[in-house]
């Protein structure tokens, strides 16, 4: 059998990889590359491999991972109820388990073309801010709408009307590689119909979002800030186009603005609060954090409607409650990588240098000596982001502002476990609102500061395209 190196150049000449460039040569795999989440990382490479407990935690510390679990998995129910610990849902919600969104811990999808059943996807809602709006956006980022809120709720317990249904269509977009291969890519297009309390603010802005993988989150929590700054501050200094910028956004807890990392625009700074904010918009459960239900002034039945706080006002979702799902959440392993050594993967890699997608997707960080858990301390790991907001161009745009974020801003997401999504998930939609129905797709729909990866990738051979797809899908 030849050699490694040798299968390696052989196609290194095959996939006409220029040697003119500044770009890596990748010929073998970096020590511990496979190990995507350091020391956490799990083997299993599954339709379950989303749902297991960082592989260095404990099994004294297994319990509190499990009973997260079950909170995370099991189904809310409507106040009052036996079921005490687990009732208070709604009066709007878009689902009464976690998992319904993010089925096995994996990805969302959109409803099915002409289907109104967006269970994993839901609608962000707001209106243009002004000035007169300023301490609003500094605390909570938008200007909600004013009837229907910030979310839209296309569910609802008995007596209280949803607030409408949510329909996707798509029209097609033609895009042709160098070599005359053509791609139909898919431009989508919402629908809200059965407005259940009028018609909303003309000048409302929608952004659907499909649920993001549960993999990893405490592993990013763990990410250094200056890491984050340090990012952006070499952007900057390179001045090829790229020019990430931390979201900041209001932090809960401390009453004050910090540095945002989570969610799709980074709009919720920590896992807890992300947590919290999901229980509210997306199920209707009050916290301690967030002792309100998510009805607006116009909604009287749901304000109306019974809860499950308890007798002295404690909120639906006790803190023990919560912190066993953040401490579920933060422990959700990475999967190991696959095929790492191999040399279409490794000639992949190249590729992705080559066409500048490290410049985002960032790959590698230690994390910190304090992370919120000892397992996730001093760990190297692998995401592949920056964490930082780019401008991805008018194609992707929402129009939607967020707390820093412009309407054509999205946060760089994590690539880890991205080759599993089938495996999964048991789909390959991607992208913020599940467009792309593939991985390149889902490349090809970048756009502003990554318009040159892009045209670097349309220059690409059938030959180099399917190495850079199983580099993608190694990770």
């Amino acid at each position: 059998m030849p050699s490694l190196s040798l299968r390696w150049c052989t196609l290194f000449m095959a996939l006409s990889l220029s040697a003119c460039d500044d770009a890596p040569r990748f010929t073998k795999a970096e020590p511990g590359e496979a190990r995507s989440g350091g020391s956490a990382t799990v083997r299993k490479t599954d339709q379950n491999s989303f749902s297991l407990p960082s592989a260095n935690l404990a099994p004294t510390r297994r319990l509190d991972f499990s009973v997260g679990n079950s909170f995370f998995r099991s189904p809310w129910v409507i106040a009052p109820s036996t079921t005490t610990a687990r009732d208070g849902l709604g009066p709007l919600f878009n689902t009464n388990a976690c998992q319904n969104c993010h089925i096995k811990d994996g990805r969302g999808h959109p409803p099915a073309p002409g289907a109104d059943n967006a269970v994993s996807m839901l609608v962000r809602l707001s209106i243009p801010d002004t000035p007169a709006f300023a301490k609003l956006i500094e605390q909570v980022g938008v200007v909600p709408e004013p009837v229907y809120g910030g979310q839209l709720q296309d569910m609802s317990i008995p007596g209280v009307a949803p607030e409408g249904k949510v329909r996707v269509e798509y029209t097609p977009v033609p895009v042709r590689f160098k070599d005359g291969t053509e791609v139909q890519l898919r431009k989508p297009a919402l629908q809200i119909t059965q407005l259940g309390y009028g018609p909303m603010h003309p000048d409302t802005r929608f952004s659907a979002r499909v649920a993001p993988p549960m993999i990893g989150l405490g592993l990013l929590e763990a990410i250094p800030e200056e890491a984050i700054l340090a990012n952006a501050e070499t952007q900057a200094r390179e001045k090829n186009g790229i020019n990430g910028r931390p979201n900041r956004v209001w932090d809960d807890a401390q009453h004050k603005t910090v540095i945002g990392r989570f969610g799709w625009k980074a709009g919720q700074p920590n896992l807890n609060q992300q947590n919290v904010h999901a229980f509210s918009g997306d199920m209707g459960l009050t916290t301690s954090l967030r002792l309100f239900d998510d009805c607006t002034d116009a909604q009287t039945a749901c304000k109306q409607a019974p809860n499950g706080n308890g007798p002295d006002g404690e909120p639906e979702v006790s803190d023990n409650i919560l912190r066993l799902v953040l401490f579920y959440s933060r422990n959700l392993a990475v999967p190991a990588r696959r095929d790492v050594s191999a040399p279409e993967v490794l000639a992949g890699k190249t590729l992705f240098f080559q066409a500048g997608c490290q410049s985002c997707h960032t790959p590698k960080y230690t994390t910190a000596t304090n992370a919120a858990e000892p397992e996730l301390a001093n760990q190297v790991i692998r995401p592949y982001s920056d964490l930082l907001l780019h401008d991805m161009g008018e194609g992707l745009a929402d129009h939607r502002t967020e707390f820093q974020a412009s309407g054509r801003d999205w946060r760089t997401p994590p690539l880890w476990g991205i080759g599993l999504t089938q495996s999964v998930s048991g789909h390959t939609q991607f992208l913020h609102d599940g467009r792309a129905r593939n991985l390149l797709e889902a490349v090809l729909w970048h756009g502003g500061e990554a318009s040159a990866a892009q045209q670097q990738v349309l220059s690409f051979n059938a030959g180099q395209r399917t190495a850079l797809l199983a580099f993608l899908n190694s990770l």
